[in-house]
């Protein structure tokens, strides 16, 4: 209990404390690379990121190494901003306080995006093959 009431005491002066910057960027370059890859899969043929996570046991480990190659220099820096934070302004490290953080900064967004991503672009793609098959008859 004592770690959820110092998390939430601590968390929203984060937000406008010493390099608050992160809580933009750090998100902002997840959702750059879910975006890139959710094109990838849509592209390849791929079903949606977390869906198949989900769904698709037999592949799970496949889809988190595939995504772990992508997101974790985000989320390694997420961690390494909020070590430097917290020393800077608590004068001590809370791991557990570090990986959720990393975790909301660098992984939620990603797992959000990619997804719906891939489903955008398919959807899109299947619209303009078949237009460009309609106009073809016509």
């Amino acid at each position: 209990m004592d770690f959820f009431s110092r998390f939430f005491g601590s968390f929203l002066p984060r937000l406008d404390g010493p390099l608050h910057f992160r809580f933009i960027f750090q998100p902002l370059m997840a959702i750059t690379f879910a975006v890139i890859d959710g094109i990838k899969d849509a592209k390849m043929g791929r079903p949606a990121y977390l869906w198949a996570m989900v769904k698709k046991p037999d592949q799970r480990r496949e889809l988190m190494m595939l995504g772990w190659k992508r997101i974790g220099k985000i989320f390694i820096l997420a961690v390494i901003l909020d070590v430097i934070y917290q020393i800077k302004v608590y004068h001590w490290w809370y791991p557990g306080e570090t990986l959720t953080v990393a975790f909301l900064l660098a992984i939620v967004p990603f797992l959000l995006v990619r997804g719906p991503v891939n489903r955008l672009v398919s959807w899109r793609r299947r619209k303009m093959t078949h237009e460009i098959q309609a106009r073809n008859r016509a």
